[in-house]
């Protein structure tokens, strides 16, 4: 918390002018925040926040229909800016305390500093102007608290300029470089089947083996698309999810380069999607193992399914954190549902394009938790 001195005094009037989507201020028992950045990543669409625009949230935060947790009232004073005055009374103390907080605001400004500081710097638990990959494993039984704390800033990972690249992407690299894989092996498969070469059970006879026709493709596609749906959902909740011993810093720091680090700072946009040169390891392992255990245009055609899935998955992924889907519709009840994930249960609701593995895995996020507006 700032010292006194350097608290923003800001008039009523003020907080009134900023209503819209390029200016949007609300209060909060006094507290005034800018939340314009906030307004495409608000779990319950922009229009709710917009509708509440210069006006004071101290009753929507609590609810109900929804009472925000820790997490997403720690999340909002990232974006407080000062406190509010009335407009009828501005003694020479206040504005003197406005006038030096103007100018250490054009200080900010001017030197590109953001004027919501996304953490204290100076009591964090890491050292934030360091690589963090290297830090975490430290923590030791602190570090399962201090990743789901959630701040908004990017975070570095690596020393080398190089590493740290390849550890980045921008959402369009994923469709750019695997859906052109997509449709070759589509049409590869469908050929392939068309030969009339590709049968079942060859290894175990060879009186009784069925043949996979052609048009079975489609149906292999959306086999191997419903079959990364689950490996989405297990990997996500027994890898990315591990709870590694507090003692282990290896597995400490392996949990944050997986997952961790998205948990710590989930509106980094270039760390949402998985990168394209680790993917194509992962995809190579998978495309092994299909390979081994299925014919060669069976195994193609889940395969090729599977790496559908995927792209549709890190496509959704993204959009859940930084999209604004109609309020009502399939994505928006999915963006809820993550978000809590995110900030309050993050034990719970490993699916990310369906919640239909979180049924019989009993991991559902319980529906009182979202509130009627959900």
């Amino acid at each position: 918390m700032s010292s006194p001195v350097s608290v923003r005094c800001i008039l009523e009037s003020e907080v009134s002018q900023h209503h819209s989507k390029e200016s949007c201020w609300v209060l909060v028992s006094g507290r005034v925040y800018d939340v314009t950045g906030f307004l495409r990543r608000h779990p319950g669409g922009e229009a709710l926040i917009l509708h509440q625009a210069g006006n004071d949230v101290s009753r929507e935060m609590e609810g109900p229909p929804h009472r925000h947790s820790e997490n997403a009232r720690r999340w909002m004073e990232q974006y407080y800016i000062g406190d509010l005055i009335k407009d009828t009374a501005e003694p020479q103390m206040v504005r003197e305390r406005r006038k030096a907080t103007e100018s250490e605001q054009t200080k900010e400004d001017q030197t590109g500093a953001s004027r919501c500081s996304s953490v204290n710097t100076e009591t964090d638990l890491v050292n934030w102007t360091k690589p963090l990959l290297w830090q975490v494993g430290h923590l030791g039984e602190k570090y399962d608290e201090w990743v789901h704390q959630p701040v908004d800033r990017p975070i570095r990972l690596f020393h080398s300029n190089f590493i740290e690249a390849c550890s980045k992407t921008s959402w369009y690299m994923v469709p750019a470089v695997w859906l052109p894989m997509v449709l070759y092996l589509s049409w590869y498969c469908f050929t392939l089947l068309a030969q009339g070469d590709t049968r079942l059970f060859t290894t175990f006879t060879s009186e009784y083996t069925i043949l996979v026709h052609k048009y079975s493709f489609p149906f292999l596609f959306l086999l191997g698309m419903f079959i990364w749906s689950l490996v989405e959902y297990l990997i996500h909740r027994f890898l990315f999810h591990m709870r590694p011993p507090a003692s282990n810093y290896y597995l400490i720091t392996l949990h944050f380069l997986l997952h961790g680090q998205h948990h710590k700072s989930p509106f980094d946009g270039s760390r949402l999607v998985f990168p394209p040169i680790p993917a194509s390891f992962v995809i190579g392992g998978f495309y092994i193992l299909v390979r081994v255990l299925m014919p060669l245009g069976l195994g193609l055609s889940v395969f090729v399914g599977g790496l559908c899935g995927y792209v549709v998955y890190d496509m959704i992924h993204y959009y859940l954190h930084y999209g604004c889907p109609k309020k009502g519709s399939y994505l928006y009840g999915l963006k809820a549902y993550h978000v809590k994930h995110h900030f309050e249960h993050q034990r719970l609701g490993f699916g990310i394009t369906t919640r239909f593995w979180d049924h019989p895995f009993n991991s559902l996020i319980p529906e009182e938790t979202f509130g009627k507006d959900h």
